[in-house]
């Protein structure tokens, strides 16, 4: 591209967040000149790999305060955003161009192929249908206001030039990648990670790793963070959707406390103590001659309840007509309060989700312009929003785009 030539809309990041934008702004108005920098080789990464391949583009859910409540950052600004664009909105978009989506249990939704190449070819064949340029291995450096346009000074020298921007580029820990971002006056708010598993040191259920729970709440010690849902036992420690979720909501927390806290697990999911010892004790009238460590309660795995058995210093011969309330005690202990000294997480750099960005107090969220420089939109994980695990993320991704794109094409 010639270094002379202005494009109408340069957009930085050919992920999601950058293809949607250029794609609607383009179909708004298919006279648009428009450019995509990637600074990887790859496109759509992040669309790739999203559910494990399948592509998880939305969550069924389809009202704006409700789908709001889903992101521990960006919750306000997002409840008002999704009444222009939300999850339905996104469901209908797919739909115009032939892709059909389909709903899981868990209110995931994903393409019925079940991969997620059919997302990436939808968005290629559009790109293509409105003849947007894509330049990999360019990523962005320094942008400035020269000559009524836009000069960007990307990698190995090279320069473009453009009426309006459009940044997309996601998140990522290091700062230096927003540093040309914060030149242009606009603050970043820390950038720590959310959406991670907890790496146990006592590893007292390493072996039981594979084990799954249905429906277990997850709390941090001394706060008032907890989660309840499916948790599954690892190697390293503990994983499964009520782990990750209460990763996204104690982000900043978890992150002041250096990774270094105590999960008390309740492995009944909802039952408290009296409740759980008036089971026990009427059990123990009514079954006494069962043996405690072969009878597994509230459907735990066998296993994992011998486990709990074990760390509670029960017999493996003792009946339940024979437990004493010492033992009563510890086991109802390791049931609600099972305590995990965690230190440290996992993060799966392929879906690594940034809590922090560009601060949205800078920008307008009708249009999704900055307000420290007219031309200048933010879509996507590059702002300080950021969603649980089940398809949060690109829905915030859909609506950003969508909205600076409209404000694009008609501005």
């Amino acid at each position: 591209m010639s270094d002379h030539k202005i494009v109408d809309l340069i957009v930085v990041g050919g992920g999601a967040a950058g293809f949607f934008g250029a794609i609607n702004a383009a179909r708004q108005n298919p006279k648009l000149k428009i450019l995509i920098l990637e600074k990887s080789p790859k496109l759509l990464s992040k669309v790739k790999i999203s559910g494990g391949g399948r592509c998880n583009v939305t969550h069924h859910c389809f009202e704006p305060t409700p789908l709001s409540q889903h992101y521990p950052r960006g919750q306000k600004q997002l409840k008002k955003l999704f009444r222009t664009f939300d999850a339905k909105n996104t469901v209908d978009w797919f739909e115009q161009l032939g892709i059909h989506l389909k709903t899981e249990e868990d209110g995931r939704m994903f393409p019925v192929s079940d991969n997620s190449q059919t997302i990436i070819d939808c968005f290629l064949s559009e790109v293509k249908k409105f003849n947007i340029q894509i330049k990999t291995n360019c990523g962005v450096e320094k942008l400035s206001w020269e000559n009524d346009h836009f000069l960007i000074s990307a990698s190995r020298d090279q320069i473009f030039h453009t009426r309006k921007v459009l940044i997309a580029m996601g998140g990522h820990p290091q700062f230096s990648h927003y540093k040309w971002i914060e030149n242009l006056g606009h603050t970043i708010n820390p950038l720590i990670p959310s959406l991670f598993t907890f790496n146990d040191t006592d590893k007292k259920f390493t072996d039981l790793m594979g084990i799954a729970v249905v429906d277990a709440e997850v709390k941090i010690a001394s706060t008032k963070l907890s989660e309840r849902g499916p948790v599954l036992i690892t190697h390293w420690g503990l994983s499964g959707p009520a782990i990750i979720k209460l990763s996204a909501w104690a982000a900043e927390y978890l992150h002041q406390q250096n990774y270094t806290f105590t999960a008390l697990v309740n492995w009944t999911g909802k039952l408290g103590e009296d409740e759980v010892r008036t089971i026990f004790q009427k059990h123990k009238v009514a079954r006494g001659k069962q043996k405690i460590f072969s009878n597994p309660f509230f459907g735990l795995p066998q296993r994992l309840w011998e486990r709990l058995a074990e760390l509670s210093e029960v017999d493996q011969t003792k009946v339940w007509g024979d437990a004493s309330n010492k033992d009563i005690n510890k086991l109802i202990e390791y049931l609600i309060r099972c305590p995990f000294h965690i230190k440290g997480k996992t993060t799966f750099k392929e879906e690594f989700v940034t809590c922090g960005g560009v601060n949205l107090d800078e920008i307008e969220l009708e249009t999704m312009q900055s307000k420290k420089m007219p031309g200048l939109y933010f879509a996507g994980e590059v702002l300080n929003l950021d969603g649980e695990t089940g398809g949060f993320n690109f829905q915030a991704a859909w609506t950003t785009s969508y909205l600076a794109a409209l404000s694009i094409a008609n501005g």
